[in-house]
């Protein structure tokens, strides 16, 4: 049996406010979404900010199964980072949330407001190293040494998402 939908990798990152939570509150904004489910969950990752200024940032990277079509799942995306506290003040600004369409399948997508597989992605360790991690066949060897200069590392493993994601305890 298939499973339905398009698979879809998508990057995540934040370097304001609690970054952890807000990265894990956005994974299952996206599992609620519409004919939407998320399907793999990359560790978490810390990396000193590129083109841009501010705290580290946290990034991970996860994949979903969407049937909704691809502009859709965009303002999808940008409705969770809005509700997250984004700001869009100027190009690369730091941010609360960040989540970017990295990949729909194999699918070369050039719209005004989407281009897929991102145009930057093969040029970022906080992208490769962790969708490496959930879809190794979709990152090469080539393609990581391109970018193992850039100071990634783990911050947390594999789960991170599920204890983030519980209720805060009450005060």
């Amino acid at each position: 049996m298939t499973e339905a939908g398009r698979w879809v990798a998508i990057g995540l990152g934040a370097n304001l406010g609690d970054r952890g939570r807000a990265l894990a509150m956005a994974l299952l904004a996206m599992d609620a979404l519409p004919g939407t489910r998320l399907v793999a969950v990359s560790s978490l990752y810390s990396t000193a900010p590129v083109d841009s200024s501010g705290p580290d940032y946290l990034n991970a990277v996860a994949a979903v199964r969407t049937t909704l079509a691809p502009l859709a799942l965009l303002d999808a995306l940008q409705a969770i980072e809005l509700a997250a506290g984004r700001e869009r003040p100027y190009r690369n600004a730091p941010r609360t949330l960040d989540l970017d369409i990295e990949l729909w399948e194999d699918e070369c997508i050039r719209l005004p407001r989407l281009c897929v597989p991102h145009p930057r992605m093969h040029e970022r360790a906080f992208v490769l190293v962790p969708l490496a991690e959930i879809a190794p066949w979709r990152v090469t060897l080539a393609q990581l040494q391109a970018v193992a200069g850039q100071g990634i590392r783990m911050a947390e493993g594999a789960g991170w998402h599920l204890q983030l994601q519980a209720p805060a305890p009450a005060a």
